[in-house]
């Protein structure tokens, strides 16, 4: 911890009301645990709004918001989530992520350690992914009305010429693919939130995906559809997909990668793992010709080791998600009615 951050941190400990009220302390926040943090050269001026260089092309633009619990968490936390989560609804669209927001809803009392260590982990997400944080804001809620800290990133991206990505692009036999295994993140928080032993080798799988996904473009020109899985799992993003369109989605059970420990705790607590949560996991469609040339960039990029081919793009049922057995008997893979695992992210 640099000098000016530790130097606030012992100086008041924990937030303050008055962290939050525009003056003093407020802009001691900004200038000495933010700035000092995420030190991009829009956010040091400190004016109302960030001035920023263009680029060129179609502007993407995305806003969310992070409330999980806990805040921390095997393979990540809240800090991490928020810039990572915002750069792949980025990437997805076929963007190139350049700059972030980062509001925060901060609880009095939280610990100030903990907060520079959240904000640590944004600027190191940050640099991984290769996005600036350029803006932000800093409210403070009274002792118990908070439950710590809540996070909102807005993010800003640009799409080069000629990248067209969508459902309405997509066709029967098409082919379907995910970068890794599946409910790694569900699991892992849950894990940590019940106090399950887990092996150390599940971790939450949160991570920018921005590189992947260009290597994944440059590798199959024709992919048609990107789709980050987040909260309800592949089983979301597969209806959401196919719904009210000329054709379905087929997913092979036995060709999903599942890490063990997924595995096992999805059985032992009755979840179907592919409705858990995933943090750095994409769902890629691309031409048939192209599969495993897409298959082959995703293993060759350190978030793809375990990419697979798990599915296809069928002209029956038309708006259904089907799952397939290696045996070739089926189940419909419904959309999830309720969230498995509330504060997930």
């Amino acid at each position: 911890m640099k000098a000016g951050k530790k130097a606030h941190v012992e100086r008041y400990g924990s937030v303050r009301l008055s962290h939050g009220s525009g003056g003093k302390l407020t802009l001691e926040l900004i200038t000495e645990v933010f700035a000092a943090t995420f030190g991009s050269e829009p956010l040091k001026e400190l004016t109302d709004a960030a001035i920023l260089e263009n680029p060129g092309g179609r502007l993407a633009f995305t806003t969310d918001s992070h409330a999980i619990k806990p805040l921390f968490f095997p393979g990540g936390d809240i800090g991490r989530l928020a810039v990572a989560g915002t750069v792949n609804d980025l990437a997805v669209v076929g963007a190139k992520p350049l700059y972030l927001s980062a509001a925060f809803l901060l609880e009095e009392g939280f610990p100030l350690e903990d907060l520079v260590r959240i904000a640590e982990s944004m600027k190191a997400t940050a640099d991984e992914a290769g996005v600036a944080i350029v803006c932000g804001d800093t409210k403070v809620l009274e002792r118990g009305k908070g439950d710590g800290v809540f996070i909102n990133t807005a993010g800003v991206g640009f799409i080069p010429p000629g990248r067209d990505l969508g459902p309405h692009r997509v066709a029967p036999g098409d082919v379907v693919l995910v970068n890794g295994t599946l409910g790694d993140h569900g699991i892992a928080v849950l894990s940590q939130r019940e106090g399950f032993e887990l092996t150390l080798a599940l971790r939450s799988d949160v991570a920018p995906l921005n590189s992947l996904v260009e290597a994944v473009l440059a590798a199959a020109p024709g992919t048609k559809f990107l789709r980050d899985i987040t909260r309800g799992g592949l089983a979301a993003v597969a209806n959401e997909l196919v719904l009210g369109k000329p054709f379905g989605i087929r997913i092979f059970d036995h060709q999903i990668p599942l890490h063990p420990d997924v595995v096992e705790y999805s059985e032992m607590l009755g979840i179907d793992p592919l409705l858990a949560a995933n943090e750095g996991k994409v769902l890629v469609v691309v031409p048939k010709e192209e599969a495993e040339a897409a298959l082959e960039a995703m293993r060759r990029h350190p978030l793809g080791k375990q990419a697979a081919i798990i599915g296809d793009i069928v002209r029956k049922p038309q708006g259904l998600a089907v799952v397939e057995t290696a045996y070739g008997t089926r189940r419909i893979l419904e959309m999830p009615v309720e969230e498995l695992l509330p504060r997930i992210c």
